[in-house]
């Protein structure tokens, strides 16, 4: 990891890495689907025009296994898995422990024949987060969910897909 950080009366901290922060992959790692469920990530990959696509993600369709590594989920035809199977190249922004992150990610699709979701298992390339002394960022975009019991089987079942993916790719 590395450090910067401005002088004067708003300082910045930016801190750079390679792998996931202790806490950062504990929120990725399937435990704090229920705790963190109004979570939001944004996944964006460019496709082959040059367009960004872009796909909203909660901690259902997201799993660490390790430091250096997520997998992810998504609709088998949206233009962002589309995207990101053409180039292999994807990047997650997410808000988290006041902080912005944006990690760029080099991301191949696995192939699960029961899979109804795209899974993909991606290595972070490069990471940084940055937060400021003068604010404090209290969350990125979030949500609600209108039934909550039947949403948490469907993403337990997510993430279990996603470990599967996991394995499959190691």
């Amino acid at each position: 990891m590395t450090e910067s950080s401005s002088s004067g009366a708003r300082p910045l901290e930016q801190i750079a890495f390679d792998e996931w922060p202790p806490e950062v992959r504990s929120l990725f790692d399937g435990s704090m689907i229920e705790t963190k469920g109004g979570f939001t990530a944004s996944l964006l990959a460019v496709d082959e025009a040059g367009r960004v696509r872009t796909s909203l993600l909660s901690l259902g369709e997201l799993f660490a296994p390790d430091m250096r590594t997520l997998c992810f989920a998504l609709w088998p035809k949206s233009r962002t898995a589309l995207a990101a199977a053409s180039t292999g190249r994807a990047t997650l922004t997410f808000v988290f422990d006041e902080a912005f992150f944006q990690v760029q990610l080099e991301a191949r699709r696995v192939a699960l024949d029961d899979a109804p979701l795209a899974c993909f298992v991606a290595t972070i390339e490069t990471g940084e987060f940055q937060r400021v002394g003068y604010a404090r960022l209290t969350g990125g975009i979030g949500f609600e969910l209108e039934d909550s019991e039947t949403v948490m089987t469907r993403w337990r079942a997510q993430v279990d897909m996603l470990k599967r993916a996991a394995s499959a790719a190691a």
